[in-house]
């Protein structure tokens, strides 16, 4: 049975606004204080482990919980179930690290193991399980006798499973809600596309209706981001002081355009995956990871496009809806001609952006052309080369896990 069937496709956040009364803010501290020391307590344990050559798995870290609950008086004052937790939260951090490094990924690949969280530099996330919390008339009521007032812009569609209450940096409280995700199904819309990353646009399509170009939200907003860093700066106090009032100041409004503009981009990316999902039945999507281009000439505008959260949110977008994604591997796409599928010898440089094919002579944008190649590699171009590359073996793409096949 598919996951079309059942309706079921993983699950999804829903997450809400928090006002937190000063007794709340009392409490939530005070369980925030305890998890970080725990989390503390698990770096320098794993540390030590490591330096001793012994294993530091979460059977261990949970036997040093339950000692600690048990000597400290001060643990035991709050709720177990955030703690574990957040001692899951760690053993999962500890071993994609553990892994990456046993692959020998590049350094700017890897996970890189947890750090030590600091009291003024961390801020406050807390994990409940479905049996560390409960919603009774209308109100969020946690472990350890917090209680929230949630501020409901929408209903949740199902009981949740879990919740995490997190702080954010302009101070903000909010809880996401995880709850089971239903199939919302379009209309068949009798259409395929590809779609190739980029950074003077975005996004390029098969369709010209659909590409994405840059919207340089972050572009827009530097202006006023180096006025308030400049405030920042000739505010800084003196290492080991506290801030100053004009200087936090400067630092919230820093951190509030930082903000605006995240949002600013998730919009653009969510109204752009809506269009495309609505229009396609399937999406044949570069596999493209673009951290790789934070150390290049092209960083700061490669981030201002956020192709990473724009990525999310297409297949975000596809999931809810249940639309076919494959992931195409980004690996000669430029390279390669959409018509008769022949290679070039070499790699075209950036300055270069249109393909022409010296086999069959096709000239085209290099960009359109890719968008098309990831259409073949994907076998959603009858007309095309059917992911036969032109040196003979075929280059597979891998579909999405969790996408429901129509």
């Amino acid at each position: 049975m598919t996951p079309q069937e059942t309706g079921e496709v993983g699950h999804a956040r829903f997450t809400y606004r928090v006002r937190v009364s000063s007794i709340a803010l009392a409490k939530l501290m005070g369980e925030w204080g305890r998890c970080r020391w725990i989390w503390n307590e698990c770096c320098a344990r794993s540390k030590k482990a490591h330096a001793e050559d012994e294993k530091c798995g979460p059977a261990r870290l949970d036997s040093m919980l339950t000692g600690a609950r048990t000597s400290n008086a001060w643990l035991r004052e709050g709720s177990s179930v955030p703690q574990q937790q957040l001692i899951r939260d760690f053993g999962k951090s500890r071993a994609k690290a553990v892994k990456d490094i046993k692959a020998r990924l590049p350094m700017r690949q890897r996970a890189g193991m947890p750090k030590y969280k600091k009291k003024h530099a961390a801020d406050p996330s807390l994990n409940y399980t479905r049996r560390g919390f409960r919603i009774k008339n209308g109100r969020l009521h946690l472990a350890g006798g917090i209680n929230l007032a949630v501020v409901w812009s929408r209903d949740l569609p199902a009981d949740p499973s879990s919740v995490r209450i997190y702080r954010d940096s302009l101070g903000h409280w909010y809880a996401s809600f995880v709850v089971p995700a239903a199939v919302e199904p379009l209309p068949e819309a009798g259409a395929v596309i590809g779609i190739d990353w980029g950074v003077k646009e975005t996004a390029t399509t098969t369709s010209d209706a659909h590409d994405l170009p840059h919207a340089e939200h972050g572009r827009k907003a530097a202006a006023r981001l180096a006025r308030y860093q400049r405030m920042m700066a000739r505010r800084k106090p003196a290492k080991g002081k506290t801030g100053s009032r004009s200087y936090r100041a400067a630092k919230r409004l820093t951190a509030k355009l930082h903000k605006k503009v995240a949002r600013q981009r998730q919009d653009t990316a969510r109204k752009w995956a809506k269009a495309v999902v609505r229009d396609h039945d399937a999406l044949a999507v570069e596999d493209f990871r673009p951290k790789f281009l934070a150390k290049s000439t092209m960083a700061r505008k490669a981030a201002d496009a956020a192709i990473g959260a724009t990525k999310r949110e297409l297949i975000a977008m596809a999931r809810k809806h249940g639309r076919i994604v494959h992931l195409v591997h980004p690996a000669h796409t430029t390279m390669d001609c959409a018509q008769c599928g022949a290679r070039t010898k070499h790699a075209l440089p950036l300055s270069e952006r249109t393909y022409t094919c010296t086999a069959c002579g096709t000239v085209s944008p290099r960009d359109k052309n890719s968008a098309h190649v990831m259409l073949v590699r994907a076998g959603l171009n009858p007309a095309g080369a059917d992911r036969v590359r032109a040196d003979g073996p075929q280059v597979p793409s891998q579909r999405e896990p969790g996408i429901p096949a129509l």
